[in-house]
C-alpha cells in the first residue's frame, strides 16, 4: 500500500509566530503515523534545513529599504507570484502529493498556488490562521478599533482609509490583490474546504458570505504531556505575545496599576518604546522581559498567578490560552473574537470587557484575591478540559478525515 503524502505550505519554513507553530505540528502529527510530509515555503536563512528546499520561492522580506524597480516586482509577487506557480508544479510533478494543506500563504506565495494545486487535480485545505479571506487587511481593524465596512463586497474601503499601515500605496496594492484573487475565485472556487480553530471565526465568515458547507471547525491543539505543572506559584501575571496596538497592552497597563498588580510582559513589537513610557507615566510595576520562548517562557507562565489575553481585536484561537491551562495556570481574557469560547467563567478563568480599564482592574483583582489553591484548581480544570477537547489526538483525527473525505471524493 502506497504512503500517503501530504503537501504542507506556509510561507516560512522556521517557528516566527502562531501559524509556523501549528504548520510544524501538524506536519509531526502526520509524520508519526507513516505519512510522507512534503513542504513548500519560501526561501529564508532561518529556515530549517529540508530536502525539498530547492522548490521553495525566491524570498519577500518587508520592511527592507529596496529601490523602486525592485518595489514594483515585489508588489507584483505580492499579487500573483508566477514564480510560486512554476515552482510548485515542478514539486507536484515530483512529489506526487495525494492532498495539499495550505496555511499562511499570502504576500508571499500568494494564492496563485491555488490554481496550480486545482489543474493538477490535488485536493486543497486551508487553515484561516486570521480573517483575510473576508478583510483584505486582515484584521477587521482600523485606527484600534473593530471595522467591518469592507463587508459585502467593499472592498475600496481598504484604500480609503489607508487600512494597511496607514500608508496609501500599500494600501493600494492590497486592494489590487483582493480584486483580482476575488475575480478568480482563487480563494473560493480554488479551495475545498478550510478550517476555522474558533468557532467565532466560521460563524464570521458565513456572515461575510463564505458557504457554511466549505468551513469546517478545526479547534488548536497542544500536547499537554510535554508541560509540567510542578510550580511554586509567584505574585505576578503574565503577558506574552507581540506588543502590538490591537493586543490591549495599554490597557492592560493600566488595569495592572489600578489593580496594584504586578505584571511581566514577554514579547518585543513596535509599541515597546510607547508601552515603556506608559508604564513610567502610570506608575504600573511592570517588567519587560523581552522575547522569550520554550521552557523559559512556560516557567514564567507555569509561576504566575495567570495568563492575561487583554485583546481588542478578533482572535482567533490563541495557543497561548492553551499552553497556560497545560502548565496548569487560569487565564483572563477579552471578550471578543474566539477567546470567550476558550474560558470557561469562574472554572479555568475570568473574561473582562475588551478596552475595559476598570473592567480588566476588577479581574486582575477578582483572580489576585482568591486563595493559591483555588487558581491551581481553575488552572487544573483547564489542563482536563483541553486533554479532552484540544489535544492532538482530536486534531490528527478530526484532519484525518477530512482529508479521507476529500481523497475519496
Amino acid at each position: 500500500m502506497a504512503v500517503p503524502r501530504l503537501l504542507n505550505i506556509n510561507n516560512y519554513f522556521y517557528r516566527r509566530g502562531g501559524a509556523e507553530t501549528v504548520f510544524f505540528d501538524h506536519t509531526a502529527l502526520f509524520e508519526e503515523i507513516g505519512w510522507d510530509v512534503v513542504p513548500f515555503a519560501m526561501q529564508h536563512e532561518k529556515n530549517l534545513s529540508s530536502p525539498w528546499s530547492d522548490y521553495f520561492v525566491s524570498e519577500i522580506e518587508y520592511g527592507r529599504e529596496i529601490g523602486l524597480k525592485d518595489k514594483v516586482l515585489q508588489a507584483t509577487k505580492v499579487i500573483y507570484s508566477f514564480e510560486a506557480q512554476r515552482n510548485l508544479k515542478r514539486l507536484i510533478d515530483k512529489a506526487r502529493p495525494d492532498i495539499a494543506h495550505a496555511h499562511n500563504i499570502y504576500h508571499h506565495l500568494s494564492p496563485a498556488i491555488f490554481s496550480t494545486l486545482k489543474d493538477a487535480g490535488v485536493p486543497v485545505v486551508m487553515t484561516a490562521h486570521d480573517l483575510k479571506l473576508a478583510c483584505p487587511s486582515y484584521k477587521m481593524l482600523r485606527d484600534g478599533r473593530i471595522c467591518e465596512a469592507c463587508k459585502g463586497g467593499r472592498i475600496h474601503n481598504v484604500v480609503v482609509n489607508r487600512c494597511v499601515k496607514g500608508s496609501l500605496p500599500l494600501s493600494a496594492v492590497v486592494f489590487a490583490e483582493s480584486l483580482l484573487h476575488r475575480s478568480l475565485g482563487l480563494y473560493r472556487n480554488k479551495v475545498d474546504r478550510v478550517v476555522v480553530p474558533s468557532r467565532f471565526y466560521r460563524e464570521k465568515l458565513i456572515e461575510w458570505g463564505w458557504p457554511a458547507e466549505k468551513l469546517v471547525h478545526v479547534p488548536n491543539f497542544v500536547d499537554v504531556d510535554r508541560f509540567s505543572t510542578k510550580w511554586h506559584e509567584s505574585d505576578y501575571f503574565v503577558f506574552a505575545g507581540r506588543l502590538a496596538p490591537e493586543k490591549g497592552i495599554s490597557t492592560l497597563i493600566r488595569a495592572a496599576a489600578q489593580a496594584r498588580q504586578k505584571l511581566i510582559i514577554a514579547g518585543t513589537g513596535p509599541e515597546e518604546a510607547a508601552l515603556k513610557a506608559l508604564v513610567r507615566s502610570a506608575g504600573a510595576e511592570v517588567v519587560f522581559a523581552g522575547h522569550l520562548s520554550g521552557d523559559i517562557l512556560f516557567r514564567l507562565i507555569g509561576q504566575s498567578l495567570g495568563l492575561v489575553l487583554p485583546s481588542e481585536w478578533y482572535e482567533n484561537a490563541p495557543i497561548s490560552i492553551l499552553e497556560a491551562y497545560a502548565l496548569g495556570r487560569p487565564v483572563i481574557g477579552a471578550s471578543i473574537g474566539g477567546i470567550p469560547e476558550m474560558i470557561r467563567e469562574g472554572e479555568t478563568g475570568l473574561s473582562a470587557a475588551p478596552g475595559s480599564v476598570d473592567d480588566l482592574a476588577r479581574t486582575l483583582d477578582d483572580l489576585a484575591s482568591r486563595s493559591v489553591k483555588e487558581r491551581a484548581q481553575m488552572g487544573q480544570a483547564g489542563r482536563t478540559w483541553i486533554s479532552d477537547e484540544f489535544s492532538r489526538t482530536v486534531y490528527r483525527q478530526r484532519m484525518f478525515d477530512l482529508y479521507q473525505s476529500l481523497i475519496r471524493r
